[in-house]
């Protein structure tokens, strides 16, 4: 599934765009159907697209909830039927239900890296994970595939700054348990010479476009990977250490960082800063819901998703806020979502879709009242499409839409064994 252009000032359109690629995500309890939920929220809830499938009835179902490690719980459920309408179904879904006093949670890039490609399977087996889920939306070709399409935070360092306001999740280590947070996040950067000047970064470890500043970490790559159409100041503590203009990709110091301008921004650098420049780096990343700023400083990773779904136990897509097309709303796809539950708990979801006959998708208005059928909250949709997948116990137990199979994506959630050297690290 395609994602717009991650970056730009105008509308995102999630269908077409070729380089970027996107998510949906998927259920919760078992015997209320979509439409009595529906009904029960007076239809289409305030930013709804108005296009909503009138979900069918579906039987009461006597499926539980199985153990699949301390901490999890894993259902498998198959709904609806095979018709000429695929608004009957079927849908195969599988959902985690996790205690996040008894799990550690960490989100992992593919390859460790800012940039690269690598299964979930693969990310989970490398962290010796008992579950794990496709997270983020990210650039699917080209030198930066696998670059986050929205803000990431791991282990408290930006990797990418967030767009469009759209909505996330972060999650926050305490000694005796993880708490997840949800909200819509903003950005807010800039460098400062050693003579007061000041101009504002576009973004973080991302493809440098035209008129902008950008900025390289340690996390990204061994190179920023540029083109020669710009200059880039290697800094070290604080120092300029060495300015290129016109030659490309910089090698980024492990004590560092890299500035790259184009444009403008380019000209600001070559009027204000030089070899011995003592320059000072700012971001900031900051709630729209201002009251919550307190609890994402406390968050040691982020992902961006969108849009969001439920909020408060309550239909609530706000898909025109985080200028997400009304169709990428509407239609139906494979789907990933995460929502939080009562009890410090939490819920992790995959529709499969895509697959006339097996498993039709859905659309985000049925996949938020599933995440209320199982207790949601609040809940977001995460990357979906191709790059929908769940692993349990070292095994896939969704089936990816992809005819080559499981899709090489660029970050993953990962429930983990709680031990104690872990609770130790998160004194």
């Amino acid at each position: 599934m395609g994602i717009g252009e991650r970056r730009a000032n105008r509308p995102v359109d999630l269908s077409k765009h070729p380089y970027l690629h996107s998510s949906v995500p998927a259920m919760s309890r078992v015997t209320i159907c979509f439409l009595a939920l529906l009904a029960s929220f007076g239809g289409a809830p305030k930013h709804s697209t108005g296009q909503t499938q009138q979900p069918v009835n579906h039987k009461s179902e006597s499926a539980e909830f199985q153990t699949a490690g301390r901490g999890i719980e894993h259902l498998r459920i198959v709904r609806g039927h095979k018709s000429d309408n695929e608004a009957s179904g079927p849908w195969v879904i599988n959902l985690l239900r996790v205690d996040l006093k008894q799990v550690d949670l960490r989100v992992i890039h593919a390859l460790d890296e800012g940039v690269g490609l690598e299964t979930t399977s693969s990310i989970a087996a490398r962290y010796g994970a008992i579950a794990a889920v496709n997270a983020g939306f990210f650039r699917t070709t080209g030198a930066y595939r696998g670059e986050p399409a929205g803000i990431l935070v791991l282990n408290g360092k930006l990797i990418s700054e967030p767009i469009d306001g759209r909505a996330a999740f972060g999650l926050i280590k305490k000694p005796l348990r993880t708490e997840i947070i949800f909200d819509h996040l903003k950005f807010r950067g800039g460098v400062e010479s050693d003579r007061g000047r000041r101009f504002a970064i576009t973004g973080i470890n991302r493809p440098r476009e035209a008129n902008e500043m950008i900025i390289y970490t340690p996390e990204f790559h061994r190179t920023t990977l540029t083109t020669p159409d710009g200059v880039e100041l290697t800094v070290r503590r604080n120092k300029v250490i060495r300015v290129r203009d016109g030659e490309g990709s910089s090698v980024i110091p492990l004590d560092g960082f890299v500035i790259s301008s184009s444009g403008r921004a380019r000209a600001w650098v070559l009027a204000n800063l030089s070899v011995g420049s003592r320059v000072s780096l700012r971001s900031k990343v900051t709630p729209l819901e201002s009251e919550s700023t307190g609890s994402w400083k406390q968050a040691s990773f982020i992902v961006g998703g969108g849009p969001q779904l439920i909020k408060e136990g309550r239909v609530a897509i706000t898909f025109e806020d985080e200028k997400i097309t009304a169709n990428f709303v509407s239609d139906r796809h494979p789907r990933t979502a995460i929502a939080s539950l009562k009890g410090f708990r939490m819920l992790l979801v995959t529709v499969d879709g895509r697959q006339p006959g097996t498993s039709a998708g859905m659309s985000l208005h049925e996949l938020a009242a599933l995440l209320l059928e199982f207790g949601g909250l609040d809940g977001i949709n995460l990357d979906g499409g191709g790059s929908t997948t769940m692993v349990l116990n070292g095994k896939l137990v969704n089936k990816p839409s992809d005819q080559t199979g499981e899709r090489p994506i660029s970050d993953a959630l990962l429930v983990l064994p709680r031990t104690l050297q872990s609770k130790h690290r998160m004194h």
